[in-house]
């Protein structure tokens, strides 16, 4: 007997790697998938998802485009320089959407609201500490949602990840694979020698799409299943032997980073963050896969990151 039931509709804000890999993963569970940015364009998104223009500050807007919807999912944010005052906003617009709509709302978050751990293994009851402005910006943000969802005003989730590489992640693809690729030095800030958790961005669609769509998820932080930590020459030699040559490396220290910042907005901004790559910064991440029973990609898979670089940057790896 066939069914006769629609497809749940799942509408994600952003088509950033986040949100293309959470709508892959929606799209193979059968879900509808619209997806939401500022110019309605989008290149190499997955087939079968709609695409809508829309400003996500508008939450008038954001009420009509998320109408009917079953989750609604936060994967996208200002500029890095732009998220005082402007990425609370956002939040807010989305979550008046979900909360009129009565739909989920899934938050891709990262690890700013922990603060400085000063080494101490990240789990998801961690209590949150930060003291830079962004970890105080993400801190606020988070307890927002869950204060809503205290409240009965809406049902939400969070996934967070650390810092995430992969197919259609352009700092890390523009940064450091595409310029081992060409034979060029690649950049690496703090410490190469410090145990770093890398969350790929498969994985993290993965968790947001298993959030969206078990209501055993819900009131709860996520943590995005992670490989063990490795230093980031470790990481930088997994490339090279990928890609069977070695990589050239220059390291910006905290004062070097201080110094650029001067002149660059982001990396203005990267400075009150670099306790992340100067000391441990390690993930735990066994939470969703007892749950769940969902695993890191095994990262020795670097050569999809690679295959997804030499095809969106034009850059051919040298002999």
């Amino acid at each position: 007997m066939i069914s006769s039931k629609q497809p749940e509709l799942h509408v994600i804000f952003g088509t950033g790697p986040l949100g293309r890999w959470t709508a892959h993963e929606l799209l193979a569970m059968g879900h509808q998938v619209r997806m939401i940015n500022r110019s309605g364009q989008a290149k190499a998104i997955p087939i079968g998802a709609q695409i809508q223009k829309g400003d996500a500050y508008d939450a008038l807007k954001n009420i009509e485009m998320t109408q009917g919807a079953s989750a609604i999912y936060l994967c996208a944010q200002p500029e890095y320089h732009q998220w005082e005052g402007n990425f609370p906003r956002l939040q807010a617009a989305i979550l008046q959407a979900a909360i009129t709509n009565r739909a989920k709302l899934i938050a891709a978050e990262n690890l700013y609201m922990y603060g400085n751990t000063h080494g101490e293994i990240i789990h998801e009851v961690l209590p949150h500490n930060a003291k830079t402005k962004k970890g105080q910006i993400r801190q606020t943000m988070t307890q927002s949602l869950f204060a809503a969802h205290q409240a009965g005003q809406a049902r939400v989730a969070a996934v967070r990840g650390s810092d995430f590489f992969g197919p259609n992640d352009r700092i890390y693809g523009d940064n450091i694979f595409a310029p081992a690729l060409a034979g060029k030095s690649i950049n690496a800030i703090g410490s190469l020698d410090q145990p770093h958790t890398f969350t790929y961005t498969v994985d993290f669609g993965k968790t947001l799409a298993v959030a969206g769509t078990n209501d055993a998820a819900l009131g709860q932080v996520w943590h995005v299943p992670s490989n063990p930590a490795i230093t980031q020459r470790n990481f930088i030699n997994l490339i090279a032997e990928e890609i069977q040559k070695p990589i050239k490396t220059i390291l910006a220290t905290p004062l070097m980073v201080r110094a650029l910042g001067l002149f660059n907005p982001g990396l203005r901004e990267m400075n009150e963050m670099m306790y992340q790559f100067t000391q441990p910064f390690v993930l735990d991440s066994n939470k969703m896969t007892q749950a769940f029973g969902l695993r890191a990609t095994p990262l020795q898979q670097i050569q999809e990151t690679i295959t997804w670089v030499l095809a969106n940057t034009g850059k051919t790896a040298t002999t």
